[in-house]
């Protein structure tokens, strides 16, 4: 019972200390001119992951077959994208390359790491800049 009102009153210390500690951060922060921000979600990439976005993303995964460049549109991407066109003219399929830049869609296909390839719905490389030859490798393995 000792033990118990002991635990009890370090307890009612602690959550004193936190209030005490959270005034001292508003007034600081108060001095900075930042009253009681308001905690936003944060998300990757700056971008708006509502349930609809979200939807639309699924769906535009699961459209057709093709072949897609995922990426913002950097340097790295457009390397990809011009190689990968290279090794579908050099096989003498259609070059149209979709380049996919919205986040979200990224996401779907679970790409973290940018540039992306996915050819026919599947992801067939991301994070590098493949050379021409061994798009044309991946490119004969999955269309034959």
């Amino acid at each position: 019972m000792k033990e118990r009102k002991i635990n009890q009153a370090a307890l009612v210390g602690v959550n004193a200390a936190k209030k005490k500690l959270h005034k001292k951060e508003r007034s600081i922060m108060a001095l900075f001119g930042r009253k009681n921000k308001k905690e936003t979600p944060s998300y990757c990439c700056s971008g708006n992951y509502d349930a609809e976005r979200i939807t639309e993303a699924e769906a535009a995964k699961s459209e057709g077959a093709g072949v897609k460049v995922l990426g913002s549109g950097c340097a790295k991407c457009n390397q990809l994208k011009e190689a990968t066109k290279a090794a579908l003219e050099q096989l003498g399929m259609d070059t149209t390359i979709e380049h996919v830049t919205d986040f979200s869609q990224i996401a779907a296909y679970g790409v973290m790491t940018t540039p992306a390839l996915v050819i026919d719905g599947k992801v067939v490389s991301y994070g590098k800049v493949l050379k021409t030859d061994d798009i044309v490798k991946i490119l004969q393995k999955i269309r034959g």
